[in-house]
């Protein structure tokens, strides 16, 4: 009891700040829809960049890049490292809160920022932050977005995020929707390749990489955060984060302080599930030939090559990304 208590505590700064956006954003419900979405957006990026100037580091990634897997390795590696009870996931500083040795680490999908700042042609308002930018390849990015959208997205987040409300929309034809498919993950990732080497301290990390190698992977990331690494909690979180775990805290909702972010939409429809596939490559088998040539020779075309990605998804090198650290 004394725990949950500690836990209710050390996250109610930042859910006070979203009762009060969600207050705003429900007086602003007599605009037309889109004044309104501009607004919800504008308070959403105003909460996010108060969180970013406190951060101790960023994390920024496209959603379903993989996100919720390193939060889980991350919250296991603190809770290791520092004693912290397993029922809570890291958050923005619930941790900090309960042991100052934890970052406060502000997680972002970066899609509101710019509504509140203006600069949606650069990465200014992260020039001053430690990031880890955690990317993935855009083919198994999109389809895992087609399953959050079409399971897990209620209509509100859908036309706040300009994504089709027509469920009826076809997994090809949501990836090859420019609104939402692969050319805005692309366009996403080009402007973060050519604006990175402006932030002063910045960690490439890619998904593909974190599934060969989790535990050298987490050993990085945890040493660019912190300064240096606990072998010993790293090799706990990483089987802490593994997919069967993770699965199975989603099923008994062990996380339930997380409220919607680690449940599933509908127990009966594994596709409902934040754990799905957790595959790389696995996109191919959604796809006929024809479409798999369509969907590759775009990302080709367009992907900037820094990030190693190819045709059909194959995974090199990355090049031209530097770890800069104070």
């Amino acid at each position: 009891m004394f725990d949950f208590a500690r836990d209710v505590w050390a996250s109610l700064p930042e859910a006070r700040a979203r009762v009060g956006r969600v207050a705003l954003v429900w007086l602003a419900s007599p605009l037309p829809e889109a004044r309104r979405r501009s607004f919800e957006r504008r308070q959403r990026g105003r909460e996010q960049v108060a969180m970013l100037r406190r951060a101790d580091a960023a994390v920024v990634s496209y959603g379903k890049a993989g996100r919720t897997w390193l939060r889980v390795m991350l919250s296991g590696y603190y809770q290791r490292r520092c004693g912290l009870p397993e029922q809570s996931l890291l958050g923005f500083a619930n941790y900090h809160r309960r042991d100052p040795r934890v970052p406060r680490i502000f997680f972002t999908h970066d899609n509101y920022i710019k509504d509140y700042t203006g600069h949606l042609d650069s990465k200014r308002d992260f020039y001053g932050t430690k990031v880890v930018l955690l990317v993935r390849s855009p083919q198994d990015t999109a389809v895992s977005q087609y399953f959050q959208w079409k399971h897990r997205m209620r209509r509100a987040k859908r036309t706040l995020n300009d994504y089709p409300t027509d469920d009826a929309t076809s997994l090809f034809d949501f990836v090859m929707n420019p609104g939402c498919g692969l050319a805005k993950i692309v366009d996403f990732m080009n402007l973060w390749a050519a604006e990175h080497a402006r932030v002063a301290k910045f960690l490439l990390v890619r998904y593909e990489d974190m599934r060969r190698d989790p535990e050298s992977e987490l050993l990085r990331i945890v040493g660019f955060l912190d300064g240096s690494a606990d072998a010993a909690c790293v090799s706990h979180a990483v089987a802490f984060a593994s997919v069967d775990n993770m699965r199975a805290m989603e099923e008994r909702r062990s996380f339930w302080l997380a409220g919607r972010r680690m449940a599933p939409g509908d127990r009966a429809n594994p596709d409902s599930f934040k754990v799905r596939r957790a595959v790389v490559g696995g996109y191919r088998d959604h796809f006929d030939a024809e479409q798999i040539a369509r969907i590759d020779e775009l990302v080709s075309a367009k992907l900037s090559p820094l990030y190693g990605y190819g045709a059909g998804g194959v995974v090199g090198p990355a090049t031209g990304f530097e770890r800069r650290t104070p």
